[in-house]
């Protein structure tokens, strides 16, 4: 028990030290994507307490133990930067648990001969989407090379400490802490080089679109790039012509009147004075939107979010105007277009626009895959073995 009890106050200081790599922008391992590349077969759980685990004492690098592939080996380069198999092993695990908490969580077994697109297994998609990752942070890394930007040194002595931190929590057994950060596949360089990512990403953007760049997003750029992003804000009046709860159609008689209310509702916003006015009251007495209470002043959304024709008459309207009656799968709406206001989106605008420029840097810089090193890579036995390696870290914690 008191093994356990140190192996998991290990896990929650490596957590800690984790949490730094959340920053990086919004480069979700989970939303990216890629060419093809290596191969995936076999099937992988991640309940490892059903795993045989690795001999430890055999191991001196945890990057070939899985993988067959040194950890310092080159599977890239990206001009005259190299990527080890080190760093893109690590982001392969991420994007690998991401899928499985997406499609069941702890114990889910991943597909990897399923045929995705053009003849491409799951498995060689996961692959390109882990190089996309890795690509993605080394161009960060590049950029700022270029621009002399260097990691906040702070960064390296808080490790530093984290890491003394996670010794004294094992009883001085250093041995036991590199085993910890081998089972996130990670060396305590890898951790500070992630760690750093941060620091970089958050200068990088300051010094390219921050407010004292001369390149800060004006209101007009904001609202280019809402437009151009499909975002829009909009209100509805809805009568509904199902049942909400069964998605089961109404009777003729009920749709007829409903049809009627709406009309009337709707010619009296074209009569009035102030048709912004009365629209919010006509909506808080009339509207039969669920969703009213949760968002009183109206949805801000995105191209593809909303059913077709609400989508298509709002998009359709100016700031400001009232839509004729919309029909659509749920009802009839009357939609009434709001403003956006661009402070409100200006953080999502510059980070939108870093991406794009850190994409751009990326294409100009060129990924080179080294296509018989990666081929030698079966995802699905990797998976496996960092499977394997986890299941021994378990069990020489809990001696």
């Amino acid at each position: 028990m008191k093994a356990m009890k140190r192996f998991g106050v290990l896990m929650l200081v490596l957590t800690l030290a984790l949490s730094a790599l959340t920053g990086c922008g919004s480069k979700d391992p989970s939303s990216t994507s890629g060419s093809s590349s290596g191969s995936g077969s076999g099937s992988s759980s991640r309940d490892v307490s059903q795993i045989s685990p690795m001999d430890l004492s055999q191991v001196t690098d945890p990057y070939l133990a899985v993988s067959g592939l040194a950890g310092d080996e080159v599977v890239a380069t990206m001009g005259t930067a190299e990527i080890t198999a080190g760093e893109y092993l690590y982001w392969l695990s991420r994007v690998i648990e991401n899928y499985l908490e997406q499609m069941g969580g702890q114990t889910a077994t991943l597909p990897w001969d399923a045929e995705m697109t053009e003849g491409q297994t799951f498995g060689q998609y996961v692959m390109d989407e882990a190089m996309e990752v890795t690509t993605y942070y080394r161009t960060l890394r590049e950029m700022a090379r270029q621009m002399d930007i260097t990691p906040d040194p702070s960064i390296a002595s808080d490790l530093d400490k984290q890491y003394t931190d996670m010794i004294l929590q094992a009883e001085g057994d250093e041995e036991r802490v590199v085993h910890t950060l081998w089972a996130n596949l990670l060396t305590r360089d890898l951790l500070l080089a992630l760690s750093e990512n941060s620091s970089l990403y958050n200068q990088l953007l300051q010094q390219n679109f921050g407010e004292d760049s001369g390149h800060a997003p004006t209101d007009a750029e904001v609202n280019a790039w809402l437009e151009e992003t499909g975002q829009y804000r909009a209100k509805h009046i809805l009568l509904t012509t199902i049942d909400l709860s069964t998605r089961e159609p109404l009777d003729e008689e009920t749709i007829t009147q409903k049809k009627a209310t709406i009309d009337d509702l709707l010619a009296q916003l074209r009569a009035a004075e102030d048709p912004i006015a009365l629209f919010d009251q006509l909506m808080n007495e009339y509207s039969e939107d669920s969703g009213l209470a949760a968002n009183p002043e109206g949805y801000t959304t995105s191209k593809g979010e909303m059913v077709a024709p609400f989508e298509e008459a709002a998009l359709a309207l100016k700031t400001g105007e009232i839509s004729d009656v919309v029909e659509s799968d749920f009802g009839y709406h009357i939609i009434l277009r709001l403003p956006m206001d661009p402070d409100e989106f200006r953080l999502s605008c510059t980070n939108a626009l870093f991406q794009r420029s850190v994409e751009q840097e990326r294409e100009r810089l060129g990924v080179q895959k080294e296509s018989a090193v990666l081929d030698k890579l079966d995802v699905g036995a990797f998976w496996d073995k960092v499977s394997s390696l986890q299941a021994a870290v378990m069990a020489e914690a809990n001696q």
